[in-house]
């Protein structure tokens, strides 16, 4: 090599050639020089494709290879230049060819767009001419005739074209001269030999190329001047083809060279040898150098190499030879499955995503040819997903249904790829997709709807109960915020009574409640998670108050308040079983704390009268007799039947008498002297009231009585129930409550204390209870108690 006749490619200033050819169905061509430095602009893409240079960053453009695996250049997305990124060594891509082109492919997104791109590989001279051996020897029989033509090897040089040999020259002796016919170089005796003379000659050989600057390689050409031996081995065949499948066993015989040589003895015996042959052509091939046989010694690949073209030497045993040429072609046999290659991929996926919307995009490639190269790919059929073919080898990824993150949060699609060899191969590829959450679901509770109870006189911050609200949203979406909504109580604002812990759900009692004030009410609880927009659900709470017996039982009457009294008058004639009075008090709680007992805790005499045990009448157990304490002072208590039970206590004073101006005593009665005056009116208005009523009661029992109706109407007893004494948060329901309707007192009659206690109170409602759901007597009961209504002048209530 003349390595001192080397300039370099940048010195010399030698600019590679861009060549834009039509770009005719998206082709693009561009032309350059070998040995490039890394980075080095081979042209501009986005100027020859119209485009701006942002548009290539934006639409993820790349080089795709097409079947190759190595990348020797890339695009610079900044500017859109097409750069060098790898060495460029013409003579190891392409070898011998005359023409080197590489393709690849230019992948855009959105739209998906695909160019084609030939990069056409110009050589330079970067290698000098070889010949396959430093010496060359010659024997040459001193008999050869002037004229004699030798053949000689010729030099190698990985250039083309105008960089591979183009001359040969040489050096000035007295016997030889060259004479070069296309690749066949020969040495020409000039001047016959004299071995007596001259036995050994040296002849420097020099092989010069085209290029520039010019390479050279020598050989030294040693010639022994031998005896005769004038037949050189000739082949029976110029040419040899052969056909060779790849991957073809070790030991395979590829074909076999024969050369006939006409000359005897040493002179006949024929060598084979390869001829000027590359380091991995000698891995994969021998030949046999006496038989000629051309065996397989190593891995035949099509993929790597299609054919291969190699000179075979036979040479006779004094040095003679000749060449032939073997030609042997790879078949392809289906030894590759298909490449799936994963382009692009949208990676979580939206679970809102539109069906038919592209997700990724995949490239399949197979290395082998024809049939066996033909792809068909498909996925599992129970995924929302399809392949639908693109352009070329590529496919696009997209789905076919909607999709439901909280159904199935990942998908593993399983593609694979198949080719049509014989057999098929397959390959398989899994591809992961996430799908991501959108705020698509509101919260739902638990419950339709919930119940909180709470006993009255609770603590402040007390729960009372808690509610839950699932989202199946993923994270944020999935967060839920609990509120109240506003509303009102008794006119006051709900937060006032409740508070919701925001997190738990957890209801809390903002004030203490009281059964008697409210014992029931309902509240709306929100329930909101935590997306964009939020979404939220509402329920309904219902808070129900329990009672505490906390309200001791209150009595109506008789009247408890002030120093005065009152005095029921009992007519001497009653009868045992007679009612002379009623208890009536009230209790402000409800259910068994409301229900009353009544007790005769103290009396002046305590086996004449006793009291209903729940009604709260008063009436003699015996017949009063003549011996009875005219005044008699009952002392009643009224328990609630609550745990611990609550109790009031109230006086009763009765007066066993059958006219008022028959009780001298009552002037000892609590008797004033300046109300004297005031207590004589009051027992004369008394007097005169009494024998009114009298007379109505007597005209009422006669019409009845003529209507053959059997209702209890009198009774011996005078009851007020004066509607002042009622508290005002009481409502008394029929049968629920403490005062029982089965009796409606119309009229009542006492006596007092000498001021002003007689009262009057007419009939509240006449229709409180039904006729027939009144207490009845007959005739010859009310004969026995009140004896003959004219003897009776002193009955003094009216009871329906």
């Amino acid at each position: 090599m003349m390595d001192s006749n080397i300039i370099s490619f940048q010195t010399c200033g030698f600019f590679f050639l861009l060549i834009f050819l039509d770009p005719v169905y998206g082709d693009m061509s561009y032309s350059f020089p070998e040995e490039m430095k890394r980075g080095s602009v081979i042209g501009n893409m986005a100027k020859d494709l119209g485009l701006e240079r942002s548009a290539l960053s934006n639409r993820r453009a790349r080089i795709g290879s097409d079947g190759t695996d190595e990348r020797y250049c890339d695009i610079n997305l900044n500017n859109g230049e097409l750069i060098v990124a790898d060495r460029i060594d013409r003579e190891g891509l392409c070898g011998e060819k005359a023409s080197c082109i590489l393709k690849y492919e230019l992948v855009l997104e959105n739209p998906l767009e695909l160019h084609r791109i030939s990069l056409h590989i110009q050589d330079k001279n970067d290698n000098s001419p070889q010949f396959k051996e430093e010496f060359i020897n010659i024997e040459i029989h001193e008999s050869a005739d002037k004229g004699a033509r030798f053949v000689l090897e010729d030099a190698h040089d990985a250039d083309v074209g105008q960089n591979s040999v183009q001359q040969y020259s040489l050096k000035n002796n007295d016997n030889f001269i060259l004479s070069v016919d296309g690749n066949t170089i020969e040495l020409v005796l000039e001047k016959e030999l004299d071995r007596e003379n001259q036995q050994e000659i040296n002849l420097l050989l020099t092989a010069l190329d085209g290029g520039s600057p010019q390479r050279s390689g020598t050989v030294v050409i040693h010639v022994t001047v031998l005896d005769a031996n004038d037949n050189a081995p000739v082949f029976s065949q110029a040419v040899y083809k052969a056909s060779l499948p790849e991957n073809s066993p070790v030991d395979t015989v590829v074909v076999t060279v024969s050369a006939t040589d006409a000359d005897e003895g040493v002179n006949g015996d024929v060598t084979y040898e390869f001829g000027h042959v590359t380091e991995d052509f000698k891995k994969i091939f021998s030949i046999d150098r006496k038989v000629g046989e051309i065996r397989v010694i190593g891995p035949v690949d099509y993929e790597t190499t299609k054919s291969f073209e190699i000179r075979v030497k036979a040479k006779d045993g004094l040095g003679l030879s000749s060449y032939a040429k073997v030609i042997i072609d790879i078949t392809d046999v289906n030894d590759n499955a298909p490449v799936i290659s994963l382009t692009s991929l949208t990676n979580p996926i939206p679970e809102n995503v539109s069906p038919g919307a592209e997700v990724g995009i995949i490239n399949v490639q197979d290395r082998d040819s024809e049939n066996n190269r033909q792809v068909r790919c498909s996925i599992q059929q129970n995924v929302p997903f399809k392949l639908v073919p693109s352009i070329k080898n590529y496919y696009s990824l997209v789905t076919t249904g909607q999709l439901d993150r909280e159904l199935v949060s990942d998908y593993n699609i399983t593609i694979t790829a198949t080719d049509e060899g014989s057999p098929p191969l397959s390959s398989s590829k899994t591809v992961q997709l996430s799908v991501a959450d959108i705020n698509d679901n509101p919260p739902v509770f638990e419950e339709q709807s919930y119940s909180a109870y709470v006993t009255e006189n609770n603590k402040p911050g007390s729960t009372l109960c808690s509610v839950t609200a699932r989202d199946p949203d993923w994270r944020q979406n999935g967060t839920v915020i609990y509120s109240l909504l506003p509303g009102e109580v008794n006119g006051a604002p709900l937060s006032s009574y409740l508070s919701v812990n925001g997190d738990t759900g957890v209801i809390h009692a903002v004030r203490t409640f009281d059964y008697e004030q409210f014992r029931s009410f309902k509240v709306h609880l929100m329930a909101r998670d935590n997306g964009s927009p939020p979404l939220s659900s509402n329920v309904t709470v219902s808070v129900f108050i329990s009672d505490v017996n906390d309200n001791s039982p209150q009595i109506l009457y008789p009247a408890p308040e002030g120093n005065s009294f009152m005095t029921e008058l009992v007519p001497k004639a009653a009868h045992g079983g007679s009612l002379v009075s009623k208890v009536i008090a009230v209790d402000a709680d409800s259910g068994q704390n409301a229900w009353l007992s009544y007790h005769i805790v103290k009396s002046t005499d305590p086996g004449l009268f006793t009291i209903g045990l729940h009604s709260g009448e008063i009436r003699t157990q015996r017949d009063i007799s003549e011996s009875d304490s005219m005044k008699q002072n009952l002392v009643v208590s009224v328990k609630d039947n609550g745990q611990p039970s609550l109790s009031a206590t109230c006086s009763m004073y009765l007066l066993i008498s059958d006219n008022l101006a028959e009780v001298p005593e009552l002037k000892d009665i609590s008797y004033d002297e300046k109300n004297s005056k005031l207590t004589s009116y009051l027992i004369i208005a008394l007097v005169s009231v009494s024998t009114f009523f009298l007379t109505f009661i007597i005209i009422i029992l006669g019409v009845r009585f003529c209507r053959r109706r059997k209702p209890r109407l009198l009774f011996d007893g005078a009851v007020a129930i004066p509607s002042a004494y009622l508290p005002p948060n009481y409502t008394d329901v029929d049968g629920t409550g403490t005062l029982r309707s089965a009796y409606n007192y119309d009229a009542y009659l006492t006596t007092g204390s000498r001021t002003s206690d007689f009262k009057f109170v007419s009939s509240d409602n006449d229709n409180t209870l039904p006729a027939d759901q009144t207490l009845r007597k007959s005739p010859s009961d009310f004969a026995e108690v009140f004896g003959d209504c004219d003897s009776s002048p002193e009955v003094g209530i009216v009871v329906t």
